[in-house]
């Protein structure tokens, strides 16, 4: 892939399925080399073997793409629980061109206030949501499964969008 794009370049939103799975992955895994250096490496290969077991291929996925040369590249995925974004990741390729925006708005869809929670060392996502208009409404100090990875719990103010 080229460097980026604009986000209305082509790129089209679709459900995913069970053999986007490995993609995905791949998504995945650069996403969290290029902005989760805070992972040991064994947190990172157990949280990848779950996400590729438990998660990817089951839970219903909106995924942006862009067709090149005759064939789909996926460009990244979101996963939402209700107004609550559980995942949100674009390929490292794919970065700076408005997707991450754009799945917000995609999100924006199911209703307002969302919610998503930040891992408080990846200060890249931090900027992200804060300049989108999200407030910092608490804080755990482990991620959802006890690893020591601080989560930041964020929320759309009633009524900003």
């Amino acid at each position: 892939m080229t460097g980026p794009q604009r986000a209305d370049d082509g790129v089209q939103f679709r459900l995913s399925c069970a053999a986007d799975r490995d993609a995905l992955h791949g998504i995945w895994d650069r996403a969290v080399r290029a902005t989760h250096g805070f992972l040991s490496p064994a947190h990172h290969a157990e949280i990848s073997r779950m996400l590729h077991r438990d998660y990817l291929g089951r839970a219903e996925l909106l995924v942006a793409v862009r067709a090149i040369a005759a064939r789909e590249v996926l460009l990244g995925f979101m996963g939402m629980t209700g107004r609550h974004i559980d995942a949100l990741f674009i390929d490292p390729a794919a970065s700076g061109c408005g997707l991450g925006r754009r799945f917000v708005a995609q999100a924006r869809r199911r209703g307002v206030p969302l919610t998503v929670d930040v891992n408080e060392q990846n200060t890249g996502a931090l900027g992200f949501y804060l300049h989108l208009g999200f407030v910092r409404v608490g804080r755990s100090p482990c991620d959802g499964d006890g690893r020591p990875y601080p989560i930041l719990h964020l929320r759309e103010p009633p009524g900003s969008r």
